[in-house]
């Protein structure tokens, strides 16, 4: 079987070459730097030859509304593609919860992103997963100025990126699963307490504040980002990932 990584040089995208290809997966990884452009086609079709399961991983350039028409134009050209090239089974990576967050631009492209992969020409399956434990501190810099970082209280369930590859490992290498597969980590916190833990971790002295409309997350209902029953868990939980992972430079 022969797998291609479309996203492939990116955060999650690099860690899932690794992983297919340590287990003996014939694996190709494509993306801008590759010569792959998804927004024209170009390179399409000699990314996918022979090509039996896709995994998509790329982000939009923005989290503003221009990230709808970004996944319009990028999902519809690999699905065409795709469909092509015969490839058997198409993996997408999303998030948990998006279709609960009418209200944040960047969900409602990922939704219309599942839409068209789950509707397409090509047997899919979509792994949404939780927040990032990785991107826990970026959150906190959105919203950070001086010795005060405003956070709201939406509960959040950071997963380690290590925990979503393993995810999608297993589902690229197995039959579509004609839906969506849930991925978080082990712990739930509110968005102000997990800033708490961080910055003690860290031995920052700065200080969390609530602010329910801070940042991203401000406009996040209390729950909607907290995985449903039937989630795959993750192994690793946030406490563990701060003691041996290096602060952000």
């Amino acid at each position: 079987m022969k797998t291609a990584v479309i996203g492939g040089t990116g955060f999650v995208g690099t860690r899932l070459v690794e992983r297919l290809r340590a287990t003996g997966q014939e694996t190709t990884s494509h993306g801008r730097s590759t010569g792959l452009d998804l927004l024209t086609g170009a390179g399409l079709p000699d990314a996918l030859r022979s090509v039996d399961v896709v995994v998509l991983t790329i982000d939009a350039p923005s989290f503003d509304a221009a990230a709808s028409p970004f996944f319009r134009s990028t999902t519809l050209n690999l699905l065409a593609a795709a469909g092509t090239a015969g490839v058997g089974h198409i993996v997408l990576l999303s998030i948990v919860g998006i279709d609960r967050v009418p209200d944040v631009a960047y969900y409602t492209a990922k939704v219309l992103q599942e839409d068209l992969v789950r509707s397409g020409p090509v047997p899919s399956s979509v792994v949404r997963a939780t927040q990032f434990m990785e991107f826990v501190e970026p959150i906190m810099s959105w919203t950070s100025e001086d010795d005060i970082v405003r956070l709201p209280t939406t509960r959040l369930q950071p997963i380690a990126v290590d925990d979503v590859v393993g995810t999608l490992a297993d589902v690229a290498t197995g039959a579509p699963a004609d839906g969506i597969v849930n991925a978080a980590g082990p712990d739930v916190f509110p968005l102000d307490e997990l800033g708490r833990i961080t910055l003690r971790a860290r031995g920052d002295r700065r200080t969390v504040v609530v602010d329910e409309s801070a940042g991203l997350f401000g406009a996040v209902p209390e729950d909607a980002l907290v995985a449903p029953p039937g989630a795959r868990i993750g192994s690793v939980n946030y406490s563990d990932w701060l003691t041996c992972r290096p602060p952000l430079s």
